[in-house]
């Protein structure tokens, strides 16, 4: 067991990131369970603990009597240092212990920029980053996430994935594992035979990818006999029955969302065409008021936190917000809880909603138009007016706030000069409707932000085939939106092109960028998502050395018979789908939201949620 002496902890920046022991963390004895399971997050200890599915995972394993889960988390440079010098391996924080010899670590896939934390901490761990080389007396790795639906970047790291919700897919996965433990460890290939049974698990070694000359993958063809030609993704069809955890660790420091998180509903409705999340986890599907009602009252008891925040893709959609929000505001008014909605719809948007569940505190309000005219908006399906903006804004300012943050997407399929200059001109146009308020009428202190972030196509989104702005293409169209801001009391700022470029590569890349990744952390990369550790220099050196031409999987144009390297999972939504509504946005043509038309996407092949809102069947 590993001691943190004092000593080492003085030695680093926050040594709570470290210690364990916070309120409500899940203490059991090793030799009363049968596995143990690190639940592992690619980042630092206060992106972690923000992060609900973690919660979700960690609670359900640890209320099974066989099993006990613990938090892994990538270790800052100080700390990393410190675990060099004295010999120490990759800890779990409930124990201390070394994760070398656990049974499962289990990663989850968030943001393409992880990629090299997880190949750093399986260094840190000593244990070796490729599956083809750990053999049975390693932990099993597997990843799940949003990440995982394309892998490919870093299928041979991983023994398997979970694609799709876990809360089931978890437990069954676990049952498998114990009984292959139970008799002795015989073949991680048998094993794995048997978890590729389980519906929603992918075991890339059991397929083999074939390219064609011109670099386009051939074939993906199962290797195995027991893999299926396609890996459909699982979800919790009845989602107010689902797992929700009823107390939650609290951190002895401060995180990034620092608050309790009630998720009351999962999926989007919206189809927003740039958006991977509103397409991966369709079909929408709710939790009943009353059940949140009763999840808020224990997290608010068990935690002690003044701020409870609503989690989906998309708040002001949920049917039973009125009835939710009055309820809360019993739970949180007597005792000064703030209460949070994020992710509202400019088109929905209610003042009387707002001034509701501002009571205690007023915060800034953001919105996001996505797009700085009417045209492009119509393109990426936004389904927004200028109008909506307008009205919307209005209300704000009449009812006291100041403080509004508009974000856009730069780099758009279609995207002209004159959609770049009208970020700038909507901005505007918001300021003036504040200015045109009675001043004896108006708050003070008009703050309006601008933020622009770069358009990475995704895997599973209408813009699949499309190709990504270069990097000097995005820097031109920051300078034009900065060079036409028509006011002082208007900051802009924007995302690093460069990120967004890594990022780009990753989101649809194959498997022969393993290699890279793996030499990218050789040469010194990690933690490519903060500022204080982002190296594109070295990134640009490890495709170098690796042979590989990252343009290749940003620049290109994809063509509907190209196979796509993520062609073998199915995530509900139908190509032939995507295909339709990136040709709609060819022409800025909209669809409607699944409560107004279906439109026969697929997912309603699930039985679930919105798509089986109106009786009777489906629009054709």
């Amino acid at each position: 067991m590993i001691t943190l002496k004092d000593k080492i902890l003085s030695g680093v920046m926050k040594p709570t990131r470290y210690t364990g022991g916070e309120l409500n963390a899940v203490i059991k004895d090793p030799s009363s369970v049968d596995i143990r399971f690190g639940f592992c997050f690619p980042d630092v200890y206060e992106i972690a603990m923000s992060h609900l599915g973690m919660k979700i995972i960690y609670h359900t394993l640890n209320d099974r009597d066989d099993t006990w889960c613990e938090r892994v988390f990538a270790p800052w440079d100080d700390m990393e240092q410190e675990m060099k010098k004295h010999g120490m391996r990759l800890f779990a924080l409930e124990s201390g212990e070394e994760v070398t010899h656990f049974d499962i670590l289990g990663f989850t896939l968030q943001y393409e920029l992880s990629y090299s934390n997880i190949v750093n901490m399986l260094m840190l761990a000593d244990v070796p980053v490729l599956a083809a080389e750990r053999g049975e007396e390693y932990p099993l790795v597997y990843g799940g996430g949003p990440c995982a639906y394309n892998a490919e970047p870093i299928a041979d790291i991983f023994d398997f994935f979970m694609l799709g919700e876990g809360e089931e897919q978890v437990h069954e996965t676990v049952e498998v594992i114990k009984a292959w433990k139970a008799d002795g460890k015989r073949s991680k290939k048998e094993l794995l035979e048997k978890l590729v049974k389980i519906e929603g698990i992918y075991v890339p070694s059991f397929y083999d990818v074939s390219y064609n000359d011109d670099g386009t993958v051939k074939s993906i063809v199962p290797n195995n006999e027991n893999a299926p030609a396609v890996i459909k993704k699982r979800i919790m069809r009845d989602f107010d029955k689902t797992y929700a955890p009823r107390e939650i660790i609290v951190p002895y420091g401060e995180v990034v969302h620092d608050r309790v998180m009630l998720e009351v509903m999962r999926g989007c409705m919206r189809g927003c065409r740039f958006c991977q999340a509103g397409y991966i986890y369709r079909p929408l599907r709710e939790r009943k008021p009353d059940t949140l009602l009763g999840v808020a009252e224990d997290l608010l008891s068990c935690s002690g936190y003044d701020e409870i925040s609503l989690s989906s893709l998309s708040t002001s959609d949920f049917s039973g917000l009125p009835e939710l929000t009055d309820g809360l505001l019993k739970l949180t008014e007597e005792q000064k809880i703030g209460l949070s909605l994020p992710s509202l719809r400019i088109d929905n948007f209610s003042l009387e909603l707002m001034e509701k569940v501002q009571k205690v505190r007023k915060t800034g309000i953001t919105f996001a138009p996505e797009a700085g005219t009417q045209r492009l908006r119509d393109v990426i399906n936004k389904n927004i007016t200028e109008e909506d903006i307008v009205s919307s804004t209005d209300l704000l300012f009449k009812g006291g706030w100041t403080n509004v943050k508009l974000y856009f997407m730069i780099g758009l399929p279609t995207e002209t000069d004159e959609d770049v200059k009208g970020i700038a001109e909507l901005a505007g146009r918001v300021l003036d409707v504040y200015f045109a308020i009675p001043k004896e009428e108006r708050a003070k202190n008009i703050s309006i932000t601008v933020s622009t972030s770069s358009f990475v196509p995704k895997p599973f989104t209408a813009f699949q085939w499309f190709p990504m702005d270069t990097r000097e293409e995005l820097v031109r169209k920051q300078r034009l939106i900065r060079e036409n801001i028509p006011s002082k009391r208007i900051r802009y700022t924007y995302h690093d092109n460069k990120t967004s470029y890594l990022e780009g590569v990753f989101a649809r890349g194959d498997r022969r960028l393993c290699k890279t990744i793996i030499r990218a952390v050789e040469l010194g990369c990690k933690f490519d998502g903060w500022n204080d550790f982002f190296d594109f220099e070295l990134w640009m050196r490890a495709f170098n050395d690796t042979g590989i031409d990252p343009d290749f999987y940003t620049s290109r144009q994809r063509l509907y018979e190209e196979v796509l390297p993520w062609d073998h999972i199915d995530v509900g939504v139908t190509k032939e789908f995507l295909m339709s509504e990136n040709e709609k946005a060819k022409a800025a043509a909209t669809t409607p939201h699944c409560r107004q038309k279906c439109s026969n996407c697929g997912a309603a092949r699930f039985g679930a949620g919105v798509c089986m809102e109106k009786r009777g069947g489906y629009d054709e």
